[in-house]
């Protein structure tokens, strides 16, 4: 009779998280299962100390720990490696001029069609949408590869 108990409120556990995954959006469905690694990792890390292999348990943690300190400088709020951190913000309206739009590719004055097209090449994979950059951001370096190569 317990395993039926048992069983039952798995079901409805599933169930229950089926629903909630239905709903959510994807920033919070990968911080889940960012938490549920981590947390897997770190009941991994103690087992192997407690079983007397705490070798093997640190070279999760020493692999996992320039990733650790990303998160924590981003939390921090130093955000001086970030792809972003270049970019000028925006102004009150109106199109983008040839001289913002060199600073928002980090590029000088007179810069060269091909040196363009690199510091355009180079930021779009750094901050494309997909990758998890923003929008805006991709928008902002795309007009300004357009305004630039005309």
């Amino acid at each position: 009779m317990l395993f039926l108990l048992i069983g039952a409120a798995v079901v409805l556990l599933f169930w229950g998280s089926l629903n909630a995954f239905a709903r959510a959006d994807v920033r919070s469905v990968k911080r889940f299962f960012a938490w549920l690694l981590a947390l897997g990792g770190i009941t991994l890390a103690v087992l192997l100390v407690l079983s007397g292999r705490a070798g093997v348990a640190l070279s999760p943690l020493i692999m996992f720990g320039p990733l650790l300190w990303q998160h924590w400088q981003a939390r921090l709020g130093r955000t001086s490696g970030r792809p972003n951190a270049g970019v000028p913000p925006p102004r009150g309206g109106g199109p983008m001029t040839r001289a913002e739009a060199y600073a928002v590719l980090g590029l000088p004055a007179g810069a060269a069609e091909a040196e363009i097209r690199a510091a355009h090449h180079r930021l779009m994979r750094a901050a494309h949408p997909d990758l998890g950059g923003s929008d805006w951001i991709a928008a902002r370096i795309n007009q300004a590869r357009d305004i630039l190569l005309g």
